[in-house]
């Protein structure tokens, strides 16, 4: 009778074990389940970043003109270096064909080292400028869309926003970008009244 009482005890301590282990299992689950269901649909949105940044006043305003300025400059800079390695290749060749006397050339290689020297530390001055233009004009188009988003979601209505380009798929009525780029465009308006008040 030992026999049997003791491998039935044991299966009985077994089940009531696996039984706390189910409990505890499921009560994990459930905990977890609610957690997810805290966070529905309704409580994630998406912006499209790139979208709100190119279509906003801002950028229209001052964004295309800056990205114009610096695209002149970049050609400028480039036909001011073809046109100083032209020079320096002509002399070459004319100094090859004996046209003109070892002195003439050196002091004209000289003349066309200077004004290279001369490009240069004025076009890194430029360049050193427009980078410090485009870095503000950054800090203040992001400053915008994260001062629209915490207006947007003052009430804390959305748990979570993203941005649209790390996307892969998503339902449309979770995009909020046509709401971000007119709280955009108000605080731009805001901010450009405020800077007139104060000159």
């Amino acid at each position: 009778m030992k026999k049997i009482l003791f491998p039935l005890l044991a299966a009985a301590l077994a089940m009531t074990a696996c039984d706390s282990k189910t409990t505890e299992q499921a009560a994990g689950a459930e905990a977890q389940t609610e957690a997810t269901a805290q966070i529905g649909s309704s409580d994630i949105a998406y912006v499209q970043v790139e979208a709100v940044l190119a279509q906003c006043d801002l950028f229209l305003n001052e964004g295309k003109a800056l990205q114009e300025k610096t695209e002149k400059a970049q050609k400028s800079w480039a036909q001011r270096e073809q046109s100083l390695q032209a020079e320096a290749a002509q002399l070459q060749e004319k100094y090859q064909k004996g046209l003109i006397t070892t002195r003439d050339a050196q002091a004209q290689q000289e003349s066309i080292q200077q004004r290279v020297a001369s490009y240069q530390n004025n076009a890194q001055k430029e360049a050193q400028t427009l980078d410090e233009e485009n870095y503000v004009f950054t800090n203040r188009a992001q400053d915008l869309l994260q001062r629209a988003v915490q207006e947007i979601n003052a009430d804390k209505r959305y748990k979570l926003i993203i941005n649209a380009s790390a996307l892969i798929d998503a339902d449309t009525t979770l995009n909020i970008t046509p709401a971000v780029l007119k709280k955009v465009n108000e605080l731009y308006a805001a901010d450009k009244k405020a800077d007139k008040a104060k000159n």
